[in-house]
């Protein structure tokens, strides 16, 4: 059995990419729980199921990147960059006295 590919992790929703995560990571805590009690008979799929959800997680951290960086550059062309500093120095406090 091949290891998973990352392009089917990229074609999944935020929604349903969330949804995957989660439902991995109770997948691995149930083959953690059969390989206690001897039970597990594919060790092979701890792998599997780690190298899924390292995919998964990394998608999720590139959207949420992507995401911050087009706000911050959303936020930086909304700013008017013609407005000039003050021109008047400030007065210290031994000046004022």
């Amino acid at each position: 059995m091949p290891l998973p590919k990352i392009e089917e992790v990229r074609k999944l929703s935020d929604q349903e990419l969330a949804e995957a995560i989660v439902a991995a990571k109770r997948e691995l805590f149930d083959l953690r729980l059969q390989k206690a009690t001897q039970r597990l008979e594919k060790n092979h799929q701890f792998k599997h199921l780690r190298h899924r959800i390292s995919q998964m997680m990394t998608v999720e951290r590139e959207r949420q990147l992507a995401t911050a960086k087009a706000a911050a550059e959303a936020s930086t062309d909304t700013q008017p960059t013609d407005i000039e500093p003050d021109t008047q120095p400030e007065t210290t406090e031994e000046e004022k006295e």
